[in-house]
């Protein structure tokens, strides 16, 4: 069985926003602003916004990980653009019936409507690309990479929250969310775009410390982290979204399945990698470090 929307989806981005456990705070923001004679939505703004504190913060980190900050944003000049693309795709391609009628809608993301799989595997694809161009290894790269997405992640998911989206079902649960339409009905509901968001805050976080004191053993191993922690979270809040994208008729959610998956394989590799003893001297970074040293040795 599809759950069944309430009627306050229709009317989403007309509805208040209040949280009981603030004392029933309410706030209505609005989902755009004007700028000469234009509208600029909050959602794209925060997506941009993201983007640009994640290749910020990634460039100043580039070189712990072995890879020149250069050659990251060379990489970023594809990522973004593409990853935005493949994003859009995957949300559509599991909503064809709503954007047949009218396919120039396709191009109305500003709307909202990304899928968050979807850009990132157009993203690693566009990562593979660019490393093996630049012969740098994957998964030195992932590493850094992985910051930028969780950055864009906790910032990105803020723009649900100013087009009304992304919400769970109707709860009773202390941290539910209210959203009051213009009549006067208020809906209680899960807001999963904040457990996302706090979710992976929680893992940049853990991530920063864990790489900042060394624990780092081996290329990758951020990567899996946030795969892991990542999938974990997602599946058990994607089963308590309205929104979800489903594989055809078969009630079965898509990014659920595919979070699953992910948190098995990671979480598997993440175990096997932890029975190894992992030489320091192969982390790429340190192997760049190895070879530079050598170099200004053998030039005097």
């Amino acid at each position: 069985m599809f759950p069944v929307l309430t009627v306050i989806q229709t009317i989403q981005r007309d509805s208040s926003i209040s949280f009981p456990m603030l004392g029933n705070f309410s706030v209505d923001p609005p989902s755009y602003f004007t700028v000469f004679g234009r509208n600029i939505y909050f959602y794209g703004v925060l997506i941009a916004l993201g983007f640009l504190l994640a290749i910020l913060y990634c460039g100043k980190r580039s070189r712990e990980f072995g890879i020149e900050a250069d050659d990251f944003y060379d990489l970023m000049l594809w990522l973004i653009p593409l990853s935005i693309v493949g994003a859009r795709l995957y949300f559509v391609l599991f909503r064809l019936e709503d954007y047949l009628p009218d396919p120039v809608s396709i191009l109305y993301v500003h709307e909202g409507g990304l899928a968050i799989y979807g850009g990132v595997i157009a993203g690693v694809l566009c990562a593979v690309f660019v490393c093996r161009k630049k012969k740098i290894p994957l998964p030195a790269m992932l590493d850094l990479v992985i910051f930028g997405l969780l950055i864009g992640q906790v910032i990105g998911r803020w723009g649900n929250f100013m087009n009304r989206e992304a919400f769970g079902a109707e709860t009773t649960i202390f941290c539910r969310m209210g959203l009051t339409a213009p009549d006067g009905t208020t809906v209680y509901v899960h807001p999963t775009f904040l457990y996302e968001s706090l979710w992976n805050l929680c893992c940049l976080v853990f991530l920063i410390v864990f790489t900042k004191r060394g624990r780092r053993k081996y290329d990758g191993q951020c990567a899996l982290i946030y795969f892991f922690w990542y999938g974990l979270g997602r599946a058990w809040i994607e089963g308590l979204r309205t929104d979800s994208l489903y594989i055809g008729r078969t009630g079965i959610r898509v990014s659920q399945l595919l979070s699953l998956i992910l948190a098995i394989v990671a979480g598997t590799i993440l175990l096997l990698q932890s029975r190894k003893v992992h030489d320091p001297e192969k982390l790429y970074v340190n192997r760049k470090n190895a070879q530079i040293n050598k170099e200004e040795e053998e030039n005097g």
